[in-house]
């Protein structure tokens, strides 16, 4: 795994972080980037620390501004793609996302993708601890975004993710509109436009154990709406001009 950088955002996930952070320094070539949203629990404290007792492994990055999980990685990003680093990933803070699994998504990106999705959806992947309704909401949720969108990866939805670095750093993200989870659809269709080779590699999602879900109204409601507004921008870009 030659010179992966991981960017984690965080909030309130102190319970959790650690935990995390220590799976991720097994791998010996894996640096941090941890991203906190200003989190009242003290999160940002504890990355503090770790960075503390991990220097030059684990970073601290402490947003201010407006919240929101898709300007934590539009910060994140940016300060990633002007590190020396050949991968950067993309995983929660949870523990939903195993760090033993990293280096399968990375050799995926090492063997010739410029994005390698860790899938819930493909033969071999599986979802853990989720109650049914959670499950039916996923998998129709991904249905749905690949019938409006079509884009053809199962798991459009994932937050574990491995990019190229240099594939990642020609993104348009000062034009990304979406704040939620629903910006990681719009990572992915705006990778897709523009040709990028996407795989998927199967993973296992395990529902945390500490913490709350960050899933609400507003986010299932913004994840309706962003797979038409990515169809209506894309085609108002293509469109001749009079």
């Amino acid at each position: 795994m030659t010179n992966t950088l991981v960017v984690v955002p965080t909030y309130n996930e102190r319970t959790n972080l650690p935990a995390l952070v220590e799976g991720l320094l097994k791998h010996s070539t894996v640096r941090i980037l941890v991203v906190d949203d200003q989190s009242p629990d003290g999160t940002g404290r504890v990355a503090d620390e770790l960075a503390g007792r991990h220097a030059g492994r684990v970073e601290v990055m402490h947003r201010e501004g407006v919240r929101g999980l898709g300007r934590s990685y539009i910060d994140g990003i940016k300060r990633a793609i002007e590190e020396q680093v050949d991968f950067v990933c993309q995983m929660d803070a949870d523990l939903s996302h195993d760090p033993r699994q990293l280096p399968d998504l990375v050799a995926a990106v090492s063997g010739g993708a410029d994005l390698a999705l860790g899938s819930r959806y493909v033969p071999g992947g599986s979802v853990v601890n989720w109650p049914r309704r959670r499950r039916v909401l996923s998998r129709y949720a991904n249905v749905y975004i690949r019938l409006v969108t079509r884009l053809s990866p199962h798991d459009c939805t994932t937050g574990y993710r491995c990019w190229r670095r240099e594939a990642l750093a020609q993104l348009p993200l000062g034009r990304f509109f979406s704040d939620g989870y629903s910006f990681l659809v719009e990572m992915l269709f705006v990778a897709a436009r523009r040709d990028y080779r996407i795989v998927e590699v199967p993973i296992t999602f395990v529902e945390r154990s500490e913490g709350e879900s960050k899933i609400s109204r507003q986010v299932l409601l913004e994840s309706m709406i962003t797979p038409w507004r990515l169809i209506a921008d894309s085609e108002a870009r293509t469109r001749p001009q009079s």
